[in-house]
């Protein structure tokens, strides 16, 4: 069986890094990606949530923006759950394996970004403890052009 998902597209909001109680880093974020234009020549866009774990969550967090352009490679997970009401609630995301940025970062304002909020988040589940994303994609190429 494959369950493989490569996407690129740009962030349609900033990453938001949390730790689990046991300190492993998580960020989540929305990736917008085009469809081809339908018959009117009109371009839509789906919505996808992204969730990277660890160095891939760090790398994120520090390099990546909304706006930015990235590919990203990973698996699609879907989550079901009992919400308060009683009702069965599913959802789907892309746990990100591997993370590029595919342009050069806009130049900042006279403010270096603010550092990302450090709170609980969830633990993650058993299926991603093996989890490992090669080293070569957590320096922003572009870092000092």
């Amino acid at each position: 069986m494959l369950n493989r998902v490569v996407l690129i597209g740009r962030l349609a909001n900033d990453p938001e890094l949390k730790y689990t109680p046991s300190g492993i880093p998580v960020a989540t974020f929305t990736l917008a990606v085009n469809r081809l234009p339908n018959a009117q020549g009109e371009r839509e866009a789906d919505f996808i949530p992204i969730v990277a774990w660890r160095q891939s969550a760090e790398f994120a967090a520090n390099y990546l923006t909304k706006g930015r352009l990235v590919a990203i490679d990973g698996k699609l997970q879907i989550r079901s759950w009992v919400a308060q009401d009683g009702s069965r609630r599913k959802s789907a995301e892309v746990v990100a394996d591997n993370l590029r940025s595919l342009d050069r970062p806009k130049e900042q304002s006279e403010t270096a970004p603010a550092p990302a909020a450090e709170e609980p988040a969830a633990e993650e589940p058993a299926a991603e403890e093996s989890h490992k994303a090669s080293g070569n994609e957590f320096e922003d190429p572009f870092a000092n052009e």
